[in-house]
């Protein structure tokens, strides 16, 4: 799934994504580590994965490649 870097908290590692219908859905230091990014910076395009399909917690973070 697609999304868009909302908010990133670099001390906690932790911050949000916008879902490309506006929501806003939160993510933990957990799946921001699982993607092996170092800094995220809002207005990136990023790939999630959740947990349980669509509605699950977020579970990794990475950078959108084409």
């Amino acid at each position: 799934m697609q999304a868009t870097a909302y908010t990133f908290e670099s001390e906690t590692r932790s911050g949000s994504v916008l879902l490309d219908d506006g929501t806003p859905v939160d993510f933990d230091a957990a799946a921001f580590d699982a993607g092996g990014l170092r800094l995220l910076r809002p207005g990136q395009r990023v790939r999630i994965e959740r947990a349980g399909g669509d509605s699950g917690n977020i579970t990794l973070v990475t950078l959108q490649t084409l």
